[in-house]
């Protein structure tokens, strides 16, 4: 028991940035474009904000300006993704994967010259935990939830919120959802299909290069071409195996997390201490391909994602 108490603070910490990705993936996917480029744009996102934390510090607003870095990166860096696939109609799947490819020789590239290695110079704390007054007092939850948590974390479950009554209950969220789904017939009510697909592309690298720069800040000292390690990848996966609902999505990151947190305790649990340990830092991506194959013939995404719009089309 004691065990599992201590494994959840550290699944959430893993799962925080799957569920922000994985957010940024349903805002691009509602809207008609398939963003496998999530990845890539963790991994701008990541350097970018280490790197501005290491510049600003020992601000101790260094970190949240380097989350706010992140951000604006991701945003720039996706725009790449949006003008490839809405304006030069290229497969999105293809534009997707070359900036996967991308990032990651970018990033490199910018690390040896700005730090003369192929990495960033490590900042001394990154992002620090907080502990809600009152609320870290409870029994067992106070620990679990409230106390010494990171404040991504919290931001991950508003995020959730947020895009669920936006995408569901807004008319800027049925606009985006017909977009997605049929949008011959969006456009013939005065609906900007273009602009749409844009925004939601947009959206998309403001989330993802927030899940990059959480993810280096809250888990790593600096930033390197593994810092990421196909978190991009598995964030596609909660997306699909939590049905494109936010609902969903917080699950299944929740259920990633905590099989990425196995990994680390695996040794301490009895009856799993004669399996290679190996075993369970694959066991993230083992699960990832699992859920794939099981539920992606029973989830069903939005029928007009990957499609190039044709406006003479009807």
């Amino acid at each position: 028991m004691n065990l599992l108490l201590t494994m959840i603070p550290i699944a959430l910490v893993y799962a925080t940035p799957l569920v922000i990705a994985a957010l940024g993936g349903l805002y691009s996917e509602r809207s008609g474009i398939v963003n496998i480029a999530l990845e890539g744009i963790m991994m701008v996102g990541a350097f970018t904000a280490a790197s501005v934390t290491v510049v600003l510090e020992p601000n101790p607003l260094a970190a949240y300006f380097g989350i706010l870095a992140g951000v604006l990166a991701g945003v720039v860096f996706s725009l790449l993704h949006a003008f490839a696939s809405i304006n030069l109609k290229a497969d999105q799947v293809v534009s997707g994967t070359a900036l996967n490819i991308l990032a990651g020789g970018v990033t490199v590239y910018l690390c040896q010259i700005f730090f003369d290695q192929q990495r960033t110079n490590a900042f001394t704390t990154g992002l620090a935990k907080i502990s809600l007054p009152g609320l870290a007092d409870l029994p067992v939850l106070g620990v679990l939830l409230f106390k010494d948590v990171y404040p991504t974390s919290y931001a991950a479950i508003l995020l959730v919120l947020l895009t669920w009554f936006i995408v569901y209950q807004t008319p800027f969220g049925l606009r985006l959802r017909a977009c997605g789904e049929n949008p011959q017939a969006a456009a013939s009510m005065g609906i900007s299909v273009l602009g749409m697909r844009y925004t939601g592309v947009l959206i998309s690298g403001a989330l993802a290069g927030l899940a990059g720069a959480t993810m280096v800040l809250t888990q790593d000292i600096q930033y390197t071409l593994g810092s990421v390690h196909g978190a991009g990848f598995i964030a596609l996966a909660c997306l699909i195996f939590g049905k494109w609902n936010p609902f969903g999505v917080l699950g299944a990151g929740l259920f990633f997390g905590f099989s990425q947190a196995l990994s680390i305790y695996a040794g301490d649990i009895p009856f799993l201490q004669a399996v290679p340990l190996d075993f369970f830092y694959m066991l993230p991506y083992i699960l990832t391909v699992i859920a794939l194959v099981v539920f992606s013939g029973k989830s069903v995404g939005p029928k007009a994602a990957g499609e190039l719009y044709d406006a003479g089309k009807r």
